[in-house]
Parts: C-alpha cells; sequence; structure tokens
C-alpha cells in the first residue's frame, strides 16, 4: 500500500486530495439505481493537481448511477491574451469539448459537462451582454450560466479559492444590472457565497425575480476563522437567513460542498476518511432544514469534486448523501439527486442528452 502523506491544504486553500487515504474506506453502493446528475464539479489541471475527464470519470464511474454533470468555473484554462472580459471563453472552449468527447460512445454512459457555468464579469452591466452572447456562441446549448467570485469574508482564515476576490460584488449596482442580462436569455446565476453574505444574496434575487439563482454549498455555513468551535453561534443566523431565501420562489440550492475546509468538518484529520453514516449524521442539521423550508424540487446533491475530495470519496459521498435522502418519496428523491438539476440547467437540451429528459 502506497505511504499515506500528512493532511495538507492546497494554494487555495482547499485539503489536499490524498488517495491512498481514501481507499482506506470502502462501502457497498447504496441505490445503486437511483438516476444522479451531479450538478456541480469543477476541471483544472494545476501544478500537482489534476482533475480533468478521465478523473472525473473514474469517480463518477464508482458505482452510482451518474447520468450527467454540470461544470462550474474555477479559473481554468482561460485565454493568455486578448481583451480582459473575453480571456474566460478559454475555459468555456476547454469544458465544451470535454462536453462533446462525453457525449458519444467511447466515453461510456455519463454525460459529463452536460451543463456549462461558466465567468463572465456581471460588474460589467449591461456591457456584459455581448460576453454572454459569446460564452452561448462557443458552447452552444451546454452553456447554461455564469458564476462569479464573490464568496468574501475580512478573515484571511476564511478562504476557498485560489484568487481572494474584493469584497462587494453582489452590492454593486452594475452587478445587478448584469444579473438581468442573465435573466434575459434565460439563463442562471450560481452564486457561491459564505453565510455573512446571504442578505446580500436576497437582495439580488429580489431585485431580478426573473433570474433563478442557485446558491452554492448550502449557503456557505462557517467553521473556521472567527467562527472556529463556535458552530451553535454561527448556526442560527445561517439557518435564519437560508429561510429568508426560500421564501423568494426564484433562489434554488445545492446541498454540498461541506466537505470543504471553510465548513470546519475536519475529516481530513481523522486515520480513516469517515463512514457515509457519519458524514450524514454531521451534515443533516444542514441538509433537512434546507429541504423542509426549499422542498426537494428547489434543492439539488452536489459533488463539489474534486474540492470535496480532500475529505470524502465519490461513493462514499453519494452514499452520504443517500442517507440524507432516506425519508423523501421516490419522487423527492428523483428531484434531489437528478430532476432540480435537470430543470434548472435545462440539461436535456444539450447534444446527445435528450435521454435525460425523463429525468425532470
Amino acid at each position: 500500500m502506497a505511504a499515506i502523506p500528512p493532511p495538507s491544504l492546497t494554494t487555495a486553500g482547499q485539503v489536499a486530495v490524498r488517495e491512498a487515504w481514501l481507499a482506506l474506506t470502502r462501502e457497498e453502493i447504496l441505490l445503486p439505481g437511483l438516476p444522479i446528475v451531479d450538478p456541480h464539479h469543477h476541471l483544472w489541471d494545476r501544478d500537482g493537481e489534476r482533475y480533468l475527464l478521465e478523473e472525473l470519470l473514474r469517480d463518477a464511474g464508482s458505482g452510482h448511477d451518474i447520468r450527467a454533470t454540470v461544470f462550474v468555473q474555477c479559473a481554468a484554462f482561460y485565454r493568455s491574451d486578448g481583451p480582459e472580459a473575453l480571456r474566460p471563453l478559454g475555459e468555456t472552449e476547454f469544458v465544451n469539448g470535454i462536453g462533446a468527447m462525453a457525449a458519444g460512445s467511447r466515453y461510456g454512459a455519463t454525460r459529463a459537462c452536460a451543463g456549462i457555468v461558466g465567468f463572465a464579469d456581471l460588474t460589467l452591466g449591461d456591457r456584459v451582454g455581448p460576453v454572454l452572447d459569446a460564452h452561448y456562441a462557443a458552447a452552444g446549448a451546454r452553456f447554461r450560466g455564469v458564476r462569479n467570485r464573490t464568496a468574501w469574508h475580512p478573515s484571511p482564515e476564511v478562504r476557498s479559492n485560489l484568487i481572494t476576490p474584493p469584497p462587494g460584488p453582489l452590492e454593486d449596482p452594475r452587478f445587478v444590472d448584469g444579473a438581468r442580462q442573465l435573466a434575459s436569455r434565460g439563463l442562471v446565476l450560481d452564486v457561491w457565497a459564505y453565510q455573512t453574505q446571504l442578505g446580500h444574496v436576497a437582495a439580488l434575487a429580489r431585485a431580478v425575480p426573473d433570474l433563478t439563482v442557485v446558491v452554492n454549498h448550502c449557503g456557505g455555513p462557517l467553521g473556521v476563522g472567527p467562527f472556529a468551535g463556535k458552530r451553535d453561534e454561527g448556526y442560527a443566523p445561517w439557518r435564519a437567513a437560508m429561510q429568508d431565501l426560500a421564501t423568494l420562489p426564484n433562489v434554488v440550492v445545492k446541498l454540498g460542498g461541506l466537505a470543504m475546509q471553510v465548513a470546519g468538518f475536519d475529516f481530513h484529520l481523522l486515520s480513516s476518511p469517515p463512514s457515509s453514516a457519519a458524514m450524514a449524521d454531521c451534515w443533516r442539521p444542514y441538509v433537512a432544514p434546507l429541504v423542509e423550508a426549499f422542498g426537494a424540487r428547489r434543492c439539488m446533491f452536489e459533488s463539489n469534486y474534486p474540492v470535496d475530495k480532500g475529505m470524502a470519496g465519490y461513493a462514499v459521498l453519494w452514499n452520504a448523501f443517500k442517507r440524507l435522502a432516506e425519508g423523501a418519496s421516490e419522487a423527492e428523491r428523483g428531484a434531489l439527486f437528478a430532476g432540480t438539476a435537470t430543470r434548472v440547467y435545462r440539461l436535456d437540451e444539450a447534444p446527445g442528452c435528450a435521454g435525460l429528459a425523463a429525468l425532470k
């Protein structure tokens, strides 16, 4: 067996992946016939960190029935020259190629990158319109929306991005104008914000009621920096803010991301990875109230891979999600694991994905 290195953080403040450590916990797949759409993962090729189609399909092929995936921007594969606003098109172009590869028969049944959430700077306001059109021209029906760098906290210990964004984009009036450009094109806005920023997310959703806002990672509950050891104190404000968001019909939430370092669950410090039952027990106070408040048709489980891979293997992670949905009806499970994602991102319209329509 390969030697297991000690846990460490990457330059982006994420828990480094240790394949030998992940291999210490194996489980039988729960509900192996349940269709799953993974609506949140990344692809990148950084120094010492490679996660491309091969790695994604290896994880997706670990036992669960992963029908399709959605790529979410991560500042990878940008163009090296040209106008600054158009450089992120390189990422969309690259991922569209991955989606085209996965839509064929050579790489199996998983329609990887059936949806693409790219980057376009919404603080350009109305001027972002042509940028969005260029993304759509590059990827067609796979291009489903954008995500900006918005997760920010004044504490340097609260970090989850390779590049820490400046404070304030969600409050910028130009951001609202840019969001209206998204809405006019039927595109989605993914938002990664910490719990301390959820009031700004609600204000944005209210300002653009015809825009679908997808809140990432359970709304960013924090457990590091000034929140370390104070989970009970932070829980009530997080829950109240998410309940407020749930009153807005244009807001959807992704259930996942809790294996990130900023959430404060230190699974990576254990001698072996946690079981799916242990993870479900830790995460239930966050997931259960969200499903209750938003309803299954506005919730979707997500892997957030490879970021969450630092603490949990893919098969065990989805087992944990299935345990969290044990009390759901068949229709609710269908929505939580595939239907909501397919509908929100209109994945059945992507090339090679017409069969996904049955999941909506």
